[in-house]
């Protein structure tokens, strides 16, 4: 019940706040275990992607936000999986493993923060550890326009939003050593740079575009 509630605030949230436009929703799978990826570009971000999608990933946030009393209450009905951004966090990975194998879809970030540019920061890989020891499909999600959502705000503005969602895919379990995952984490991070403008590419600018058939 508390899902069906935090679902029906961001979305009106969203339409309150936002005007986004959402691509590609067809592309997001309406069960099975996935993990979602997504750039960042501001605390609103999970916001947008869980009033986009018809289901009710699990998100994995930074342990900080339990610092604020309302975002508290709120990731904790959520049922947010918290992580130490920096360190070693096995019982994250454990909680990520675990709802993979009930099925469930899991959103992350594998940039590891939110961006301090406006634009893809190098990946780390997580991300990529997670869905090559789980062999589950990576579901990758952009946004743009989000950075400036706060900043409107306080004009009484809302702002426009884009959320883009690519087809989901498979990494390659070929390979073993870090090797495997710096070469995966370089594939999640090139697909979503594919996704996005050139100004919002960042370190991924060089990325070009596949050419259209």
């Amino acid at each position: 019940m508390s899902r069906v509630l935090i679902k029906t605030l961001a979305r009106v949230l969203v339409f309150t706040c936002t005007r986004t436009t959402v691509r590609g929703l067809n592309n997001a799978p309406r069960s099975g275990a996935a993990l979602l990826v997504m750039n960042h570009l501001a605390d609103a971000d999970a916001v947008l992607v869980l009033a986009s999608l018809s289901n009710f990933p699990e998100v994995i946030g930074k342990i900080e936000l339990r610092d604020h009393r309302i975002l508290r209450w709120l990731t904790d009905a959520m049922g947010v999986i918290w992580v130490h951004r920096g360190q070693p966090d096995r019982r994250a990975v454990t909680a990520v493993l675990e709802g993979f194998r009930e099925e469930r879809q899991v959103l992350i970030a594998p940039e590891g923060r939110e961006s301090l540019t406006g634009s893809l920061e190098q990946g780390t890989e997580g991300a990529a550890f997670l869905a090559l020891k789980a062999g589950v499909p990576v579901l990758p999600i952009t946004l743009t326009g989000s950075e400036h959502i706060y900043a409107n705000l306080k004009r009484l503005r809302r702002t426009t939003v884009t959320l883009t969602i690519g087809e989901p895919f498979v990494l390659s379990q070929q390979g073993n050593g870090p090797g495997r995952f710096k070469d995966a984490t370089q594939r999640i991070m090139e697909t979503l740079a594919r996704q996005l403008p050139g100004k919002y590419r960042g370190v991924y600018a060089y990325v070009e575009d596949v050419p259209d058939e």
